[in-house]
């Protein structure tokens, strides 16, 4: 397997794990979901630049993918105690 292409996949799994990890913060749907955005969209653009791919269109997905996950996480679901 390419060296870039282990890359990759190494930062995508590191974009979830980040993103699933702290999306739970927050006690509303929506401060979740704005907190998983921001997260989202900063891993995105942080593994968009490693890679070598585009950065606006990694923090895109990372943002909408930190969102979703944020929206769909109950607070419950993550305790940061």
């Amino acid at each position: 397997m390419p060296i870039v292409k282990t890359t990759r996949i190494v930062a995508l799994g590191a974009i979830v794990a980040l993103t699933l990890g702290l999306a739970g913060c927050g006690t509303s749907t929506g401060e979740r979901a704005a907190s998983g955005a921001g997260v989202g969209a900063a891993v995105g653009a942080g593994a968009a630049a490693a890679t070598g791919g585009n950065v606006g269109q990694g923090a895109a997905i990372g943002a909408g993918a930190g969102a979703a996950t944020g929206a769909a996480t109950d607070e419950d679901d993550v305790s940061l105690d």
